[in-house]
C-alpha cells in the first residue's frame, strides 16, 4: 500500500514540475517507512518555498489551548519558513504575502475518522484561500485511520461551524481527499483540486491492516485505539465529565469525582452495546486543556474494543449519556452550547433529557445516514 505521497512522486510529479511549492502537512506527512514529505519532495528535486502547519503545528507539539507565540517558525532540517495557521482558537487560511512565492499548493494531512476533527473544514478554508490566488491545491490522500463504516447522526444544516462547516455523519468513514472533493463542491470553493489517491487501499481495510507507519494525528489521540471511540466520547467534551485529557487514555476513558462506577458499569452491561468492554477505572487529569478535573482524583469509565467490526462508538455514547444521568440525575450536566454544536443539532441532547432510550435515539438516525451515504457517493475514491 502505498500513500499519496509516494503515489505523487511515482504518478504524478508533473501537477508540480517547475512549481514553487507550498506544502502543508504536520507530523503524520510521512510515506511507507516514515520518511517526511518535505524531505520526499526536496529530493525528488521539488522545489518547496513554503511549509503550512495547521492545529498542533509541524511537529505535533503545540497543545491549542496554549496558543503559539509566533504564527511562524523555521523547519531546523531544511531552514525554509513555516506558517502557523492555528492560533490556538481557530484556523486561518494562509494569506496572499504568505502564498507569494508558491505556484500550488501540497496538502497532507492525516484526518481522524471523525465529524468533530478540524482538519477536513481546515482543507477546505486553506482550499479557499488557494483558489481565490488562482493556485492549484493537490491533496495527498492518506486512509480513513478507522475504517469506512458510517455511524451516528449527521449534522443539521444550522449547526454548520468553523469546526463541521458541511453535514456529515459523525463517523463519516471518508478519507480527507474524499472529503476535500466534497467540500469544494458543496461549498463551492473553486478550487483547482487534484486528489492523489492511496494506491491498494480499501474502505473494508483499517490501519492496522495498511502496514503504514501510525502517527498519531493529535496530542490528544495518541493511540489507534483512542481513535477508534473519538467518534462517540468527543461528545463528552460537551458535558461535565473529562474524557480523559491529561491522563495516559485520552479518549479512552471518561470521568468526573462524583461517578458510582458500580452502579454505571451494571447498567452498561445491561444495554450491553456490542464490540466493546467497560472497566472501571480512576485517574488524575494533570494540566489538562479542557480545564476539567485538573489534579484531581476521578472515578470513570474505561473502554476498550474487542471487535472493531461491530463496535459504534457513537451508539455506544448515546447509551453512556443516558446511563450517566439516569445513575446521576443530579451530579450529570450538559453544556448545551458546546454539545449541540458537537452532536450537529439539540436534538441529541434533547432525547437524552427526556429520558429517552439509547436503542430509540440511535435508530431515529438510520434515515438521516441513509441519505448521507447517497449524497457522498459522487465524492468517493475507493471501494468497499
Amino acid at each position: 500500500m502505498r500513500p499519496g505521497i509516494e503515489v505523487l512522486l511515482a504518478d504524478s510529479l508533473a501537477l508540480i514540475r517547475n512549481r514553487r511549492v507550498g506544502l502543508v502537512t504536520n507530523q503524520s506527512g510521512v510515506d511507507a517507512r516514515g520518511e517526511r514529505d518535505l524531505d520526499r519532495l526536496i529530493d525528488a528535486g521539488v522545489r518547496v518555498t513554503a511549509v503550512f502547519a495547521p492545529e498542533h503545528g509541524l511537529r505535533g507539539a503545540i497543545d491549542v489551548d496554549q496558543p503559539p507565540e509566533s504564527r511562524q517558525e523555521t523547519d531546523s532540517a531544511t531552514g525554509l519558513p513555516v506558517y502557523l495557521l492555528h492560533d490556538g482558537v481557530r484556523l486561518h487560511p494562509p494569506t496572499a504575502e504568505m502564498l507569494a512565492n508558491v505556484d500550488a499548493l501540497v496538502i497532507d494531512l492525516q484526518d481522524a475518522g471523525a465529524r468533530y476533527y478540524t482538519y477536513p473544514a481546515g482543507v477546505a478554508t486553506i482550499m479557499g484561500a488557494a483558489a481565490a490566488q488562482r493556485l492549484p491545491t493537490i491533496v495527498l490522500d492518506r486512509p480513513n485511520p478507522i475504517g469506512g463504516a458510517v455511524q451516528g447522526d449527521v449534522q443539521d444544516s444550522v449547526t454548520a461551524s468553523a469546526i463541521a462547516r458541511f453535514p456529515i455523519a459523525m463517523r463519516h468513514g471518508m478519507t480527507i481527499g474524499e472529503l476535500a472533493r466534497l467540500a469544494n463542491s458543496v461549498l463551492g470553493l473553486g478550487a483547482e483540486l487534484h486528489v492523489i489517491p492511496v494506491a491498494g487501499w480499501r474502505r473494508s481495510i483499517d490501519f492496522d491492516g495498511t502496514g503504514l507507519p501510525f502517527v498519531p494525528p493529535s496530542l490528544n489521540l495518541p493511540t489507534l485505539e483512542s481513535l477508534y471511540h473519538y467518534p462517540g466520547l468527543c461528545l463528552f467534551e460537551g458535558t461535565n465529565l473529562s474524557v480523559g485529557r491529561g491522563s495516559d487514555a485520552a479518549f479512552e476513558q471518561i470521568g468526573a469525582p462524583w461517578i458510582d462506577t458500580v452502579a454505571v458499569l451494571a447498567a452498561l452491561r445491561r444495554a450491553a452495546p456490542p464490540g466493546v468492554k467497560f472497566t472501571g477505572v480512576t485517574f488524575r487529569p494533570r494540566t489538562p486543556g479542557d480545564g476539567k478535573y485538573a489534579d484531581t482524583l476521578v472515578t470513570g469509565i474505561r473502554l476498550t474494543t474487542t471487535d472493531r467490526g461491530i463496535y459504534d462508538p457513537t451508539v455506544t455514547a448515546v447509551h453512556l449519556l443516558t446511563v450517566l444521568r439516569a445513575v446521576h440525575p443530579q451530579a450529570f450536566a450538559f453544556r448545551p452550547a458546546q454539545f449541540d454544536r458537537l452532536a450537529g443539532g439539540p436534538g441529541l441532547r434533547e432525547a437524552v433529557e427526556r429520558g429517552e432510550a439509547a436503542a430509540t435515539i440511535a435508530s431515529g438516525w438510520s434515515k438521516a445516514l441513509a441519505r448521507f451515504k447517497e449524497w457522498r457517493r459522487p465524492f468517493l475514491l475507493y471501494a468497499e
